[in-house]
């Protein structure tokens, strides 16, 4: 099935047939989709009301620089404030990160938005595309985030994505624009990137997102595409080695760089449809009409993300009347968008 992207602030008529087809389970938004509060509310809900069945409504809000939604909603810190902050107080650094989850998640609910990817449990270790978006170098501090992030975001009534597994953080290259290789073995991967995905796991989270990153020690092709990550290795049983994970698995968006590696789009969407991603990200909206075709013929059960749909969400009005909102709000580190 298929995520996809719009190209405004209004559905076009073309996307409102997209949504119509059998394959499309939901719509990613962007900056380029938002001018307001109240225009993403009627956003989703014209896209709501314009598909047959349920669907799931996307975002990344993460904070810092990969916050698409601002004008009116928190400005909300870099994930790496708080790795910063649990050098010298770690439990005051862990809350402050299960708040600024628990307020990230509130704002998106309440905006008629089911799901913002988030965390990024990537390692702090120099990636050009992750960069500040990552807690901490150490597994182990980053295992610990994760975990606390989780619970924020389910406190809120909205499901987790760890992303992007996995792990992004070790290697250069920003795989939006180039292709990346990380060349360490399988142990090693384990002993470091896995730690923090497999303490999201533990803790609940509802799905996963694959990074497009080739490790060759491991399988020939990136991860969004491999049947031994996906399949062996976060799917697999415990007990015979896998992580045992069985919510959702997101590709990341097919349009990057280092997607193209697969092939064309339709060869992309087949890639990690056939790999066991259980949804396609196709961001940019000039993909989405090949993507859809694409998946012609295919058997593809679009009510499997029904379980990530937003619930619990207060409303802005519910939000603003809330006190928990206030303090979390004020204990950041930025303020308020007005």
């Amino acid at each position: 099935m298929l995520v996809i992207g719009v190209a405004g602030t209004e559905l076009n008529a073309q996307e409102r047939d997209w949504l119509q087809h059998d394959a499309c389970a939901g719509v990613i938004l962007f900056k380029r989709n938002f001018a307001s509060r109240d225009q993403v509310l009627e956003l989703s809900t014209a896209i709501r009301e314009a598909a047959p069945r349920p669907q799931l409504i996307c975002v990344d809000q993460e904070g810092g620089r990969v916050q698409r939604f601002r004008e009116g909603y928190s400005e909300l810190p870099p994930l790496e404030v708080f790795g910063r902050r649990y050098r010298e107080e770690p439990d005051a650094a862990l809350n402050a990160a299960r708040e600024h989850a628990w307020l990230m998640a509130s704002e998106v609910l309440a905006s008629g938005v089911d799901l913002s990817f988030a965390p990024v449990v990537d390692l702090h270790r120099g990636n050009l595309a992750i960069g500040d978006r990552a807690f901490d170098a150490d597994p182990d501090i980053v295992a610990a985030f994760t975990r606390a992030y989780v619970e924020g975001m389910h406190s809120a009534g909205m499901g987790a994505t760890l992303k992007h597994f996995p792990g992004h953080g070790s290697v250069r290259e920003d795989t939006h624009f180039d292709t990346a290789v990380d060349d360490r073995s399988l142990e090693t991967i384990r002993a470091e990137d896995l730690v923090p995905f497999a303490a999201g796991i533990e803790a609940g989270a509802d799905a996963v997102m694959l990074a497009h990153i080739t490790y060759p020690q491991v399988a020939p092709e990136p991860a969004g595409y491999s049947s031994r990550w996906i399949g062996e290795i976060l799917r697999g049983d415990v007990a015979s080695g896998g992580m045992g994970f069985r919510g959702v698995v997101f590709s990341d968006d097919i349009g990057m760089a280092a997607a193209h590696s697969a092939g064309g789009v339709k060869a992309r969407v087949d890639a990690h449809l056939d790999a066991g991603c259980d949804v396609v990200l196709v961001c940019h909206p000039e993909l989405v009409q090949e993507s859809l075709d694409a998946v012609k013929g295919r058997t593809l059960n679009t009510m499997a993300l029904t379980g990530l749909i937003g619930r619990g969400a207060l409303g802005w009005d519910g939000l603003l009347a809330d006190t928990r909102y206030h303090t979390a709000r004020g204990d950041m580190p930025g303020g308020f968008i007005a």
